[in-house]
C-alpha cells in the first residue's frame, strides 16, 4: 500500500507537545537563632568587630524568634551583637548571601531583636561606637543618685576581672536606689535584655513600682584623681513586702552577675550584702524567688558559713548528730525525723534572716558535716535524707498503710494524670498502684535523693575548704 501524499502548499503537521516538567523548590526548614547569632559583652569600642570581647553563651535566643522558635527566608545568615558594658546599648551587624521566602516568609529579624534588645538596640554602627566616649560616666551617674552600702566583701583578697584589671574589697561598692528613682529605672530599663537573656523564667519588673529596690555591685575605677568611674559587675532586684504590724520583708527577685565576672566571688558579695541590709533593718525575713540551682548553692553556702558561728544552730545539730549515731536507722521500724527545735528555727530567722525552708535545707548539710568520720554513718545519714524526700512528694505518712495511687481518665496527658487519696481507718483499698507504677515511682524517689545527697556533698566540700 503506498504512503499518503501530502500536498506541497499545505500546513505544516503541528510539532506534539512537549510535557512540561513540574518542580517543587524545597520547603525553607529554617535555621536555628542559637546557630547563627553570637552575643558578645564590649568594654571598650576597639573589642567590637573582632574576638576580645566576652562572648555570652550558651544563650536560649530560640523563644524570641517565630512560632516555631526559627529564623526564615536567608541565606548564609550571621548576626553578631555587641552590647556595651558601659552604656548598656547594643548593636546588631546582620549579613547575609541572600533571601528567598521558601513557603514559611522572611522573618523580620529587626523586630525579632527588638523584642530582646528594645531600644537600647542602635541602628546605626556609628553612634554605638560613640557611646563609649558619651555615656563613659553612665554607671557612675546613675549611683551619685544612690545610697552607698558599707561593703565588707571579698575577704580582701584579689580577683582577676576580665583578664587585664584587679578588684579588691575596698574596691567594690554597693548601691542602693529605689527602682522608681529615674536615674535606677533608666539603668534597670538597659539591663533588661541581660536579664531576658540570662536570668531564666525572668520578666521585667515594674520601674514605676517603689516598692521594688535596685542593689548595683560596682567596681570603682580610678584613673587620675579628678576621674573615677565605675564598672557594673552585677545587680539584684529586691520587693520589700508589708510585714503586719510595722515592719517588712524582703524578697529577692532577680539577681545576675554579669558573664565576664562570674565565678569570682561576686555573687557571694552581693548575698552577703542582701543580708547585711536584712539584719540592720531588722526584716522578718529574706526569702528568694525561685531560686535556679547555681545560685541556691551559692545561697547555702553562705548561710552553712553563717550557721557554723551561731551557736543555737550548733548546740541544735550536736544533739540531732548524737541521736543518729546511737545505731543503724535503716533497721528500725520508725525512723525519727531529726528536724531542728522550733525555737532554734525562729532564732536562726530572728537572728541571720533565714526562713524556715531555707534552714531545713541548710540543717541537713550541717548534720553531714557534723558526722565525724562520715563513712560510717553514710547509710544512716542517706536513710534520713531518704525519708525526708518520701515525705516531702508522698506526704508526712508515706510509710503508713492505706495511701494509694490510681489512674484517672483525662483529656491531658494520660501518664501524669492520677489521684492520691487514703482509705478509711488506713485500710488497703481495692485500687493500688500496679508492679510497674510502684517500681517507677520508687527509681524517681531515689533519682532524688541520690540528687540530693550529691548536692549535699558539693556543698559540704566547698565550705570545708574554706574553713581549713
Amino acid at each position: 500500500m503506498g504512503r499518503k501524499q501530502q500536498h506541497p502548499n499545505a500546513d505544516p503537521l503541528p510539532e506534539p507537545k512537549k510535557k512540561r516538567r513540574v518542580g517543587f523548590s524545597n520547603t525553607d526548614a529554617g535555621v536555628e537563632p542559637n546557630d547563627c547569632i553570637k552575643i558578645y559583652l564590649v568594654s571598650k569600642k576597639e573589642e567590637v568587630g573582632t574576638s576580645d570581647g566576652f562572648c555570652i553563651d550558651p544563650v536560649d535566643l530560640n523563644s524570641f524568634f517565630e512560632e516555631d522558635e526559627k529564623i526564615y527566608g536567608y541565606q548564609g545568615l550571621k548576626i553578631t551583637i555587641w552590647v556595651s558594658s558601659i552604656s548598656f546599648r547594643a548593636h546588631a551587624d546582620i549579613t547575609f548571601q541572600g533571601t528567598s521566602d521558601g513557603g514559611k516568609g522572611i522573618t523580620d529579624l529587626k523586630s525579632a531583636l527588638e523584642k530582646i534588645f528594645g531600644e537600647t538596640l542602635l541602628d546605626n554602627k556609628d553612634d554605638f561606637m560613640q557611646s563609649f566616649s558619651t555615656e563613659n560616666n553612665f554607671i557612675s551617674s546613675v549611683v551619685s543618685h544612690g545610697e552607698k552600702l558599707q561593703t565588707k566583701t571579698s575577704n580582701g583578697h584579689i580577683t582577676h576581672v576580665n583578664g587585664n584589671s584587679e578588684a579588691t574589697s575596698s574596691d567594690l561598692e554597693v548601691f542602693c536606689l529605689k527602682i522608681d528613682n529615674l536615674a535606677a529605672g533608666h539603668l534597670y530599663s538597659r539591663l533588661v535584655p541581660l536579664v531576658l537573656l540570662l536570668v531564666d523564667g525572668s520578666n521585667p519588673v515594674d520601674v514605676t513600682d517603689p516598692s521594688w529596690e535596685l542593689y548595683l555591685l560596682t567596681q570603682k575605677k580610678i584613673y587620675q584623681p579628678e576621674n573615677t568611674r565605675h564598672l557594673l559587675l552585677g545587680f539584684a532586684a529586691l520587693y520589700r513586702f508589708y510585714h503586719y504590724p510595722d515592719g517588712s520583708r524582703l524578697r529577692l527577685s532577680q539577681i545576675l552577675v554579669l558573664p565576664p565576672y562570674q565565678h569570682k566571688g561576686y555573687g557571694s558579695c552581693l548575698v552577703e550584702v542582701l543580708t547585711d541590709v536584712a539584719i540592720s533593718e531588722n526584716v522578718y525575713d529574706l526569702t528568694v524567688e525561685e531560686p535556679l540551682d547555681y545560685f541556691q548553692h551559692v545561697r547555702t553556702s553562705f548561710d552553712i558559713k553563717r550557721l557554723l558561728a551561731f551557736e543555737p544552730a550548733q548546740e541544735a545539730v550536736k544533739s540531732a548528730v548524737s541521736r543518729l549515731k546511737q545505731g543503724k536507722l535503716s533497721k528500725k521500724a520508725h525512723i525519727p525525723r531529726f528536724l531542728p527545735p522550733p525555737d532554734v528555727v525562729e532564732g536562726v530567722r530572728k537572728t541571720l534572716k533565714i526562713n524556715k525552708k531555707q534552714f531545713l535545707q541548710c540543717w541537713e548539710i550541717l548534720i553531714y558535716l557534723g558526722l565525724d568520720p562520715i563513712e560510717k554513718h553514710m547509710e544512716d545519714y542517706v536513710t534520713i535524707i531518704n525519708k525526708r524526700v518520701k515525705a516531702d512528694i508522698l506526704g508526712k505518712d508515706s510509710e503508713a498503710a492505706g495511701k494509694q495511687v490510681t489512674e484517672v481518665q483525662s483529656v491531658h496527658d494520660t501518664e501524669t494524670s492520677f489521684v492520691m487519696f487514703r482509705s478509711q481507718c488506713g485500710e488497703v483499698g481495692g485500687v493500688q498502684m500496679d508492679e510497674d507504677q510502684t517500681k517507677t515511682q520508687e527509681q524517681q524517689l531515689q533519682q532524688l535523693v541520690d540528687e540530693r545527697i550529691k548536692e549535699v556533698k558539693l556543698i559540704a566540700e566547698k565550705v570545708s575548704q574554706k574553713h581549713v
